[in-house]
Parts: structure tokens; C-alpha cells; sequence
């Protein structure tokens, strides 16, 4: 079917068959969850705790991104000079990714909540004929129950997380595979998420890209991303194939 990317930004159409969609900040705002699980786990380390605000622009890049940075952050504000914190993060970094994943299966969707229009706006795509996938840097230990808990799970005929391939977005790979797994072109498959990863994978990857406008896309103004459209809910996205 044919997608008229939305108004504000440069217009064209294109045929997509499926959308592969992001999960963290584009279908729910986690920031709750991981800031739930850094405070667990930096009190199991006694450590400073940390704001969920400077969480929120440490998220998209995968957990051991996100727990080296809070490490380094926490370090830093409590003094270390940049060789000793360097180190410190290092031999801190098993032990916390430990207590990490222990908190975060056991609060996992408990401080998080689906965005308005995101169910809406995803079976607005099914109805229209696309088939979904769900591709996060987010491990599938925490993704599967995740989308379980919050109804989205039978939306989906293929999910992937951070773990299922060698690397992770903003590499092309998590997407040329999912599409390989779907069995559709990239430059037919579009990419729906949040962030400069998401959009930086869908143009290495070939893919057309949405994104949203209420994620988290690591403290930066998302309009600034090179996409070829933006919406503020899942919802205008009928809007978008109502023009097609």
C-alpha cells in the first residue's frame, strides 16, 4: 500500500508492506521502569541515587550503554578524576549490570504506562494491511514481558531485541534482519520510533522513517533528526494512510 509521509516536512509516497516499530519512548515511556531499577541497583553498590530526568537522556542505546553511563555520571558527580572513575566503572560494571537485571525483571512494566493512540494508531496499520515487527535495543528478557503486560504482544508477528543480533541500532542490522524475517524490501518497510538510533538505522538500512514526537532521543529536539515525518501520536498515522 501506498504511505503519504505527513505534512511539515518534505512530501513524497511511497509503497511500504510492514513498519517495524520501536518500544522504549515510542509505544511506552519506560523512563519510570529504568529509574526504578538505577535506584535499586546503585543503593545494592551504595551509591548516590540518580534523577529519573538524567536517566531519561541516557536511554536508546541498549543496557550496557545505559548502566556505563549512569556509572560514569554518578561517579563523576561524587568527584572522581576521569582515569579513577574510568577504572571504577569497569570493575563496577558486572556487579551492577547483575543487580540491574535482577530489580528490572522484578518491577519490569510496573512504573511504565502506554502511550495515548498507540494500540489505535498500530491497529490502523494491521487494518491497512502492514505487517508489524518490534525491534528495541531493550533485551528480550525484559521486551517479551513487557509488551505481555501491556497488551501489545499479539500486535506483532515478529519481535527483536538488543540481544537477538550481533549489534544494535543505530546499526542497520537489527532492521535488515527483521526485514529478512518478514520478507519485505527495507525500502518498503517503514521505521516507526523515537529517536536519532531509530532514524539513523532506517537510513543505513534503506527504510523510510516516522518518528515520533514525545520520546526520549537522548535530551536532543527530535525535529533536528534527519526523517522524512514526524506525529505526535501513533494515531495520526491513519490520518497519513487515510491520505494514501
Amino acid at each position: 500500500m501506498q504511505v503519504q509521509f505527513p505534512a511539515g516536512h518534505t512530501r513524497k509516497t511511497v509503497d511500504v508492506d510492514a513498519a517495524i516499530v520501536d518500544l522504549d519512548g515510542t509505544m511506552v515511556d519506560t523512563i519510570g521502569d529504568f529509574a526504578e531499577a538505577i535506584t535499586r541497583m546503585l543503593a545494592d553498590l551504595q551509591l548516590p541515587a540518580l534523577p529519573a530526568s538524567a536517566v531519561e537522556h541516557m536511554v536508546g542505546k541498549g543496557t550496557e550503554h545505559l548502566l556505563r553511563s549512569v556509572l560514569a555520571h554518578v561517579l563523576q558527580h561524587a568527584g572522581h578524576p576521569q582515569a579513577e572513575r574510568d577504572a571504577a566503572v569497569q570493575a563496577l560494571f558486572p556487579q551492577a549490570l547483575a543487580r540491574y537485571e535482577h530489580h528490572y525483571i522484578a518491577i519490569n512494566g510496573q512504573y511504565s504506562a502506554v502511550y495515548d493512540g498507540v494500540a489505535q494508531g498500530l491497529q490502523a496499520l494491521k487494518d491497512a494491511g502492514l505487517r508489524l515487527a518490534c525491534v528495541t535495543n531493550k533485551p528480550m528478557a525484559f521486551t517479551v514481558p513487557l509488551l505481555a503486560a501491556k497488551g501489545l504482544e499479539g500486535l506483532f508477528e515478529q519481535v527483536f531485541g538488543g540481544d537477538s543480533f550481533p549489534r544494535k541500532k543505530p546499526d542497520p542490522m537489527p532492521l535488515l534482519k527483521t526485514c529478512e524475517a518478514l520478507g519485505t524490501p527495507p525500502a518498503r518497510t517503514l521505521m516507526l520510533g523515537d529517536s536519532s538510533n531509530d532514524a539513523q538505522a532506517a537510513r543505513a538500512a534503506g527504510c523510510p522513517v516516522v518518528l515520533v514526537s514525545y520520546g526520549y532521543n537522548h535530551g536532543q529536539p527530535i525535529h533536528g533528526v534527519d526523517a522524512d515525518g514526524f506525529v505526535d501520536s501513533l494515531v495520526q498515522l491513519q490520518a497519513v494512510l487515510a491520505l494514501a
